[in-house]
């Protein structure tokens, strides 16, 4: 592996972080490439942008799968680039920056984290090229598909299709049960039907090890059963309370 980087598609790589175990993208192409999601601050994603640079010395664009801090708060490590995401994702990073920095940095300090400071100082800096439903990119020579299939992880999750790699977001999520706190999930496990329907080999999620559209399947169907839980709390409930308690809440 180069810089971290596994190649799980032609000149398609992602760069598991022992951070957060999360999983950034690259798509390189003739002339152009494209970075999936930027880590969560500035020092983070200018070790990404080098870890860019030990592959391919193209221009880069970006894309941001949706506003949460540890997938956009690098974002600035890679201007004066175009960084894509969808329309409500850069309104969402506006409205609730401030205060997802507010909480993380709490969290970290409570914790003896030094990387408290820098979540401290990082930049947040929204996508400019925004998606409503569709964009079709043009990355050296391939194309790239960033989808809005609908509400699931929060309300303007994209996923981003090359070839037969799938780049999912925190739509998908291994190693974990799926984060709830911003989440739709009486329309979580529609969402991620219509993502099985892209599936074509390969899928990264958010966070963890890549897998495959069984994965997705089982986990499709757990979130479809704690969407009929919470219209019927007297069915078996699926993950752990918390998580329950979370969903419920976001009712």
């Amino acid at each position: 592996m180069t810089a971290g980087w596994r190649e799980i598609g032609d000149r398609v790589f992602v760069r598991r972080h022992r951070e957060l175990d999360l999983n950034c993208g690259l798509v390189v192409g003739d002339g152009g490439c494209l970075v999936v999601d930027t880590r969560s601050h500035l020092g983070e994603g200018r070790a990404l942008a080098e870890a860019v640079r030990a592959v391919t010395p193209h221009p880069w664009t970006v894309v941001n799968t949706h506003a949460h801090f540890d997938h956009c708060f690098g974002n600035a490590a890679f201007r004066p680039a175009d960084i894509w995401g969808h329309r409500q994702c850069a309104e969402e990073l506006e409205a609730t920056g401030e205060q997802q920095r507010a909480s993380v940095v709490t969290g970290l300090r409570e914790d003896g984290d030094p990387a408290a400071e820098l979540v401290a100082t990082a930049p947040i800096d929204p996508p400019d090229r925004l998606v409503d439903d569709l964009a079709v990119l043009d990355v050296g020579g391939r194309t790239v598909t960033l989808r809005h299939l609908g509400r699931g992880h929060t309300g303007a999750d994209l996923v981003v299709a090359v070839d037969d790699v799938l780049f999912a977001g925190d739509l998908v999520e291994d190693g974990a049960p799926p984060a709830m706190e911003d989440a739709y999930p009486l329309e979580w496990a529609v969402t991620t039907t219509a993502l099985l329907e892209l599936v074509r080999g390969p899928v990264v999620p958010g966070h963890g090890g890549v897998v495959d559209a069984a994965f997705v399947t089982a986990q499709r169907d757990e979130l479809a059963l704690l969407a009929r839980w919470l219209a019927d709390p007297a069915t078996d409930p699926p993950f752990d309370e918390r998580t329950r308690e979370i969903a419920r809440s976001r009712l």
